[in-house]
């Protein structure tokens, strides 16, 4: 199985290489065409800032190619937010896969309740649907984020989180999942969200 992750001008994609290691996968990084398209299974992560990110992915079509992927694509953390319309830091167009609009976190709820925002730390899933939570217990259903940007719920939505209001954990349409989280640093849950992955 050739299990291939877009290389662009974001972080952490190490760590993402290691947990594919751990699953006993040896995987490619590529912003090659063919490399991608040809690929069993494609993952989409980083850390970074959106139009930033979006401008590097546009000068080199790898929005275009991403968008017009068959195969299972997993996006994480900034990877699940560019591949949205719209993206609130920076303003910034992104690939448009799902036609959802990514805002930024307040740093109070409606309750007055104050949160510091990016948002750090572990976090429970709730409502997980479709195969990607195969096997996984609601009730320990705990991982990691890092971020200052959210995506709301919608059709898409197949798990969600609370912090600050309730948003989007993960989303799929078609082929296309992700997640906010990093599955890489999310321990057994992670590794099995992965794992879930890669057996689609």
């Amino acid at each position: 199985m050739i299990v291939a992750i877009v290389k662009y001008n974001a972080g952490n994609v190490q760590s993402v290489i290691y947990a594919l290691n751990r699953l006993g996968i040896e995987p490619i990084v590529t912003d090659d065409e063919q490399e991608l398209k040809s690929a069993d299974k494609v993952i989409f992560p980083g850390v970074g800032e959106a139009s930033t990110a979006m401008a590097y992915l546009h000068g080199r079509g790898l929005d275009k190619i991403i968008r017009e992927l068959k195969q299972p694509v997993l996006g994480i953390c900034i990877g699940q937010q560019l591949l949205c319309a719209h993206s609130e830091e920076g303003d910034a167009t992104c690939v448009g896969v799902f036609p959802m609009n990514v805002v930024k976190f307040e740093n109070h709820n409606t309750a007055g309740e104050h949160f510091k925002v990016p948002h750090m730390g572990w976090n429970k899933l709730q409502n997980m649907q479709g195969p990607l939570f195969e096997g996984i217990d609601p009730e320990h259903a705990f991982v990691y984020y890092v971020h200052s940007f959210y995506v709301p719920n919608s059709e898409y939505t197949i798990a969600n989180s609370t912090y600050v209001n309730e948003y989007s954990a993960a989303l799929q349409k078609d082929n296309f999942y992700s997640v906010q989280f990093h599955p890489e640093k999310s321990g057994a849950v992670g590794a099995k969200i992965l794992e879930n992955f890669i057996r689609l």
